[in-house]
C-alpha cells in the first residue's frame, strides 16, 4: 500500500512539474511573441533622419522685390553620417525637395530586411516654384546610386539593380512585385524656410518623407560655428 501511495505521489509530482513546465513555456512563448510584436510595431512606426536644412542668410532683394534665402542642405548617409553640405540660394523661401521614394512590402519591413527593411529615398533636386519660372538646384543625378546609400567596400547586386532600373520598377507592376516593392513615386515635401529654425527631413520606415522643425538652440544663436 505504501509503495502504491509513493508511486501515486511521484505521478502527482510529475504531473505538477509538467503543468508548471507547460505554464512556464507558455509564459515564455507569450513574452517572446509580445517582444516580437513590439519590435514589429516599433519598426513600422519608427523613422530615420535623412537630411537637415538651416537658413544661413535671409534678406529682402530690392531688385527682385523678393526674399532671398540661402540654405545649408546637409544630407546623411544610411549610417547617419553627414555628407558634404550644399548651399542653395533662392528668390523666395517656400522651398521643396523633389525625391523618389520606394516603399517595400510590409513583410520585408516587419522582418527588418537588410536592404529593404525601410522605405528608400533619393533626393533629386531642391526647387522653388515661381509664377514665371522655377528655380532648381540638382542634388542627385538620375540613374546613379545616391551617396547616402552607397556603402564603401561593399558591392550589392540588388542595390545596383534597384537604382539602375528604378523607373522599370516604378512602371512595371510585375517587376515591382518580384523585388518586394509596394510602390514607387515622386514626392516633394516642402516648407517655408525661416532663420532660427532647424528643419529635419525624415523618412518613415513604412512611409514617405516628412519635415520636422525645432528652434536653433539659444547657445548657438548669433554664433558662427
Amino acid at each position: 500500500m505504501k509503495g502504491l501511495i509513493r508511486i501515486l505521489n511521484l505521478i502527482l509530482v510529475a504531473a505538477i512539474l509538467f503543468i508548471v513546465g507547460q505554464g512556464i513555456y507558455w509564459i515564455a512563448k507569450r513574452i517572446e511573441e509580445n517582444q516580437i510584436l513590439k519590435g514589429v510595431i516599433t519598426r513600422l512606426s519608427s523613422d530615420s533622419r535623412v537630411a537637415e536644412v538651416l537658413v544661413t542668410q535671409s534678406r529682402f532683394n530690392e531688385e527682385t522685390k523678393k526674399i532671398e534665402t540661402t540654405i545649408k542642405f546637409l544630407e546623411y548617409d544610411a549610417e547617419g553620417k553627414p555628407l558634404e553640405p550644399r548651399y542653395f540660394t533662392f528668390q523666395g523661401n517656400i522651398i521643396q525637395f523633389q525625391s523618389l521614394v520606394i516603399r517595400f512590402q510590409d513583410r520585408l519591413v516587419e522582418a527588418g530586411d537588410s536592404l529593404r527593411g525601410k522605405s528608400a529615398y533619393l533626393f533629386l533636386k531642391a526647387f522653388v516654384l515661381d509664377e514665371t519660372k522655377t528655380q532648381v538646384f540638382p542634388i542627385t543625378e538620375a540613374n546613379t546610386i545616391p551617396a547616402g546609400y552607397k556603402v564603401p567596400g561593399i558591392k550589392s547586386e540588388f542595390e545596383q539593380k534597384l537604382w539602375e532600373e528604378f523607373w522599370n520598377y516604378a512602371l512595371d507592376p510585375r517587376a515591382r512585385e518580384r523585388s518586394g516593392i509596394k510602390n514607387a513615386q515622386i514626392e516633394a515635401p516642402g516648407s517655408m524656410f525661416l532663420p532660427g529654425t532647424i528643419y529635419t527631413i525624415k523618412i518613415e520606415h513604412d512611409g514617405g518623407l516628412r519635415i520636422d522643425t525645432r528652434p536653433v538652440p539659444e547657445i548657438l544663436k548669433g554664433e558662427k560655428v
